[in-house]
């Protein structure tokens, strides 16, 4: 019976095994330091290869480098032995909800996602220190070993996970704060589903290093827009020189060539006082049918360039010629210049009902109806603008936001909850899940609950916090809140607990899971070099504190399982048993996991009824050598399908 890794991915195998795709060739075994086989990657092979695209040594070429990059990239790359563990307490409907809260470090959150959400995320807001001189910036633990820093990880807990301030006075001042994004775009980008978008708030420290890292962790092609917000109308009056009033958003996706990356944003104020006519369909507008852009011509679209014809007595348009249809009118500008229509023929034919022709100087011109209102009710959208002035987004309604939640002002400068909401309508549609790794108070998992509700969807979040000290002289250390990451997750539940009565409530709640080292010991990633005289102390693999429920959510992040997915838990047999989004009777479940001891045949038999996709027990957690001998022959015989491990 297999193990569980019960660790994070190692991102560089990943890599390897992606080069081993396209250069077999290329791949090799090597063994580590502790003797183990591993796949490597020939380089002088590859570099024969790629013989005619190699750059080395101090030759000119265009890229982004600072000292830390390396590292930045092993770390990335480098697992690590850590766990979510279930804090029940601090959620809200922790069995139903589908949203998470993960109180850690979003480095190692970003590593332990990895094999739940990999590709599924559709949208990442982020809101990261902009490395102003005042502010604080994570400090990782870079390790050129990546095994010796996973056998320092697995053994450091929370408090090693220092906050460093980044002086103007400190020589590597955009170094560090490169050096700590990088890493995290890069693992961000991997959980992003193949028409995912990332929005990231900078202002003008990082701004243009910011588009550079980011065009190289997404491809430059991928970079979409750096969109100018006013967050401050009135100006900071400290600023020297001019007053600044905005900040950037940089815009992200993972393929530019998804047009789902992106949705338009619904028509409001004078785009709607736009539609001023109405029929049996409702309001609409006229668009001119004519291209005005005059590269677009005979020439260059010769299929968009020939003539239609109008009824003179109603205005009805036709592509071909008849009794009723006899006015001809081509594409042509005023003055004979020949541009060409913005629909084919074919198009054209078929929606002749959306196409009406209205004389102007004695002329036709031809026009196409544009509806208020979509057939299935939405309004119509439009490209969302470079430039961002609405009152609403700026900080002003942040702060308000927070004063009417709290009462006081416990946060210094949040964003507007409308500000998010704009960008959560741009980015994502009913079901998507949104992830924001510097979820400071908590703006987006506000935002998510509120767009859910004004329009009946189901989307989903994952916060990430790390549980950094609030200032003791701080409003939101008066007010009670220790940290942060506690401040945060009781802005959830106030807007939680307002939306409890809604009639759309598909957002209300979320589970809290907080990082913390594994939950199984020493001896279970290295039991070669236990000592002989520690064997009596470590014969349990599993750390005595941890619970079982502890154990299941490892479990989860190890398989790769919905973490957000329904548990309920039976006795069968006199022994508890977890059932993963199963049915009432506990059948057709993705996970059923047991982890008291002496389990016995008739056990294992009555849960290979069950026909899980998977099931897992404690090594040590059978009755005897038999019934852990036996275990996967009973799953054969009765359920082949499920997938059996041990940890």
């Amino acid at each position: 019976m297999d193990k569980l890794k019960m660790h994070s991915p190692d991102l560089s195998q990943s890599n390897i095994s992606k080069i081993r795709a396209l250069f077999p060739n290329c791949v090799t075994e090597s063994s580590d330091d502790s003797g183990n086989v591993k796949l490597a990657i020939d380089f002088d092979q590859l570099k024969q290869e790629l013989s005619d695209s190699i750059v080395e040594g101090p030759q000119e070429r265009y890229h982004l480098n600072w000292p830390g990059k390396r590292e930045a990239l092993l770390t990335a790359n480098a697992p690590i032995a850590k766990t979510l563990r279930p804090c029940r307490e601090e959620s809200v409907n922790f069995d139903t909800t589908e949203n998470l809260f993960i109180e850690g470090d979003n480095l190692e959150a970003l590593k332990l996602l990895q094999e739940t959400y990999l590709g599924r995320v559709k949208m990442i807001y982020i809101d990261p220190p902009y490395n102003t001189g005042n502010d604080f910036i994570y400090k990782d633990d870079f390790s050129e070993d990546k095994d010796l820093y996973l056998l320092k990880t697995k053994q450091i807990d929370l408090d090693s996970n220092k906050l460093l301030s980044n002086p103007v006075s400190n020589g590597r001042f955009h170094s560090d704060w490169l050096t700590m994004m990088y890493s995290r775009l890069k693992l961000a980008r991997n959980l992003l589903a193949d028409n995912g978008v990332m929005f990231i708030s900078i202002d003008d420290n990082e701004a243009h290093n910011l588009i550079k890292v980011g065009s190289e962790v997404f491809g430059e092609e991928n970079f979409i827009a750096q969109l100018a917000v006013q967050l401050n109308p009135r100006g900071r009056n400290l600023d020297k020189f001019v007053a600044k009033t905005h900040e950037y958003i940089l815009i992200f996706v993972k393929d530019a060539l998804e047009d789902s990356s992106l949705y338009g944003l619904e028509k409001e104020g004078k785009m709607v006082d736009e539609y001023n006519r109405e029929d049996e369909f409702g309001k609409f507008r006229l668009t001119g049918l004519r291209n005005r852009n005059q590269s677009f011509n005979p020439t260059t679209r010769p299929k968009l360039y020939y003539p239609l014809y109008v009824n003179p007595k109603n205005g009805e348009v036709s592509v071909e010629k008849n009794n009723e249809h006899t006015d001809e009118v081509w594409p042509d500008a005023p003055g004979g210049i020949q541009t060409c229509w913005t629909w084919g023929k074919e198009k054209a034919s078929n929606e002749r009902g959306l196409l009406l022709a209205e004389l102007s100087n004695h002329e036709w011109r031809i026009f196409r109806k544009d509806y208020l209102l979509g057939k299935n009710g939405a309004v119509a959208t439009t490209l969302a603008k470079s430039v961002w002035i609405d009152k609403e987004i700026n900080n002003d309604y942040g702060r308000k936001t927070i004063k009417e939640l709290f009462g006081s002002a416990v946060m210094s400068f949040p964003k507007s909850v409308q500000l998010i909401e704009k960008l959560i309508k741009m980015g994502t549609k009913d079901g998507d899940i949104v992830l924001d790794f510097f979820a400071g108070s908590s703006t987006t998992p506000h935002a998510v609950i509120n767009v859910n509700q004004q329009e009946n969807t189901n989307r989903k979040f994952i916060a990430v916090q790390l549980p950094e000290l609030c200032d003791e002289k701080s409003d939101a250390f008066k007010a009670g809140y220790k940290t942060i990451a506690e401040l945060s997750k009781a802005r959830i539940s106030k807007v939680c607990n307002i939306n409890k009565d809604s009639k759309s409530n598909h957002s209300i709640g979320f589970r809290t899971l907080a990082i913390d080292t594994s939950n199984m010991t020493d001896i279970y990633y290295q039991p070669d070099q236990v000592r002989q005289e520690d064997m009596f102390a470590q014969v349990e693999n599993i750390k005595a504190d941890r619970t079982d429920e502890d154990l299941l959510f490892q479990v989860l992040l190890d398989w790769g399982v919905g973490l957000t997915l329904p548990i309920s838990k039976q006795q069968l047999s006199s022994k508890d048993v977890f059932f993963v989004n199963a049915d009432e009777n506990g059948e057709g479940a993705d996970l059923i996991a047991c982890f008291d001891k002496d389990i016995s045949n008739e056990l294992i038999k009555a849960l290979a009824e069950k026909q899980p996709l998977r099931v897992v027990f404690r090594d040590d957690g059978f009755a005897n050598d038999s019934v852990k001998i036996n275990v996967e022959q009973i799953f054969k015989q009765i359920s082949p399908m499920t997938d059996v491990k041990s940890i």
